[in-house]
């Protein structure tokens, strides 16, 4: 019996490149090149700072990891960064994700969110995205201080929603994650939207999805 959906947000939920698409027109050609350095070393930096045991919150490294792209990018504006963080706190959510939730709940099934995303940031995203209001949860890995893949973040879902890890489906963008969740004991989808090839569990059985939409049928549970 499946009590809860836990689901990343970023990339799973949330369009990461949303945020630079809004103003592709003053970055050029390169945007989406510089969209995908600035997601690369947002995630490179809670990678290594877990590793050094140097936690900074994720709000932190995302304004980092955008000033290493402007600079890697030639990109020097002061007011284009302003708008493209404030857009990253309005990233906008894939369209099958709302009623992807709302069929969730009315099966019964709890939804939460377990992000390296810092509380202030999830909380402006999800209001802006317009879920919050069909989510019971919001966890972040600010709470014990280390980013996922760390088993520690699994647990402290678990916890937080006060159900087994035979109880609940965790759903990921992220391969890492998708591998990290898996270890840890949780049943995985890997909502693979760019159709990656497989890697980290290429041996093991892995549910695929190739967005969210199939997730509520994929369950056993009425679509809504």
């Amino acid at each position: 019996m499946i009590r809860a959906c836990i689901f990343d947000a970023y990339g799973t939920l949330l369009d990461v490149h949303s945020a630079v698409g809004r103003h592709a027109s003053r970055i050029g050609d390169i945007a989406p090149v510089f969209s995908q350095t600035w997601r690369t070393k947002q995630l490179e930096y809670s990678w290594v700072g877990s590793l050094m045991h140097r936690y900074r919150d994720f709000w932190t490294l995302t304004c980092d990891a955008l000033d290493f792209a402007m600079e890697r990018h030639g990109i020097a504006d002061t007011a284009l960064r302003a708008d493209l963080l404030d857009a990253y706190r309005r990233l906008d959510a894939y369209p099958e994700v709302r009623p992807m939730l709302v069929a969730l709940k009315a099966a019964g099934v709890r939804t939460a969110i377990l992000s390296n995303g810092s509380p202030a940031m999830l909380g402006s995203a999800i209001v802006a995205a317009g879920i919050a209001d069909v989510l019971d949860a919001t966890v972040s890995v600010d709470e014990i201080g280390i980013y996922k893949p760390d088993p520690r973040v699994y647990d402290l879902a678990l916890r937080r929603l006060g159900v087994t890890a035979a109880e609940v489906t965790f759903q990921s963008s992220n391969a890492w994650d998708v591998a990290g969740a898996a270890a840890f004991g949780l049943r995985t989808f890997w909502i693979n939207r760019t159709r990656q090839p497989r890697e980290y569990l290429a041996a093991t059985d892995l549910d695929i999805l190739d967005d969210l939409t199939l997730l509520p049928a994929r369950l056993g549970l009425a679509s809504g």
